[in-house]
């Protein structure tokens, strides 16, 4: 995989584009991460189908390498919460070794992420 073909699966994942995701993978496939086993399409499709109705993700790519037997990512994976996902929805949805996630709040005012913080920063608040 060449960094073009990255991009295209990230473009992908991010437009939540499953199946365009899945067709990146040999089949059959073997992935595993926190307790979730993911063996096929099927599988992929319904575990990130599930996650993304709890939070939102977004990868920022700082470093890129491939070679014809190996593909190195080193990325910030934002992770953050637009529903409240609890132990017993992970469990159930064969998550069991992700942590429950709260709807993320606003560090300063305390309002749900899904709004704008009325009291954010002035542009000049940093002038001195």
């Amino acid at each position: 995989m060449n960094r073009a073909d990255y991009d295209r699966y990230l473009a992908a994942f991010n437009a939540k584009d499953y199946d365009g995701v899945c067709d990146f993978y040999a089949q059959p496939m073997a992935m595993d991460f926190f307790g979730v086993s993911l063996r096929s399409r099927d599988d992929m499709k319904r575990f990130y189908s599930f996650l993304h109705t709890y939070v939102l993700e977004s990868v920022r790519v700082l470093n890129f390498a491939s070679s014809d037997t190996l593909t190195a990512v080193d990325a910030i994976v934002r992770v953050e919460g637009i529903r409240d996902l609890d132990r017993a929805t992970l469990d159930a949805n064969g998550a069991p070794g992700l942590f429950p996630s709260p709807k993320a709040k606003c560090r300063r005012c305390g309002s749900s992420s899904s709004t704008r913080c009325a009291t954010a920063r002035s542009p000049m608040s940093n002038a001195r």
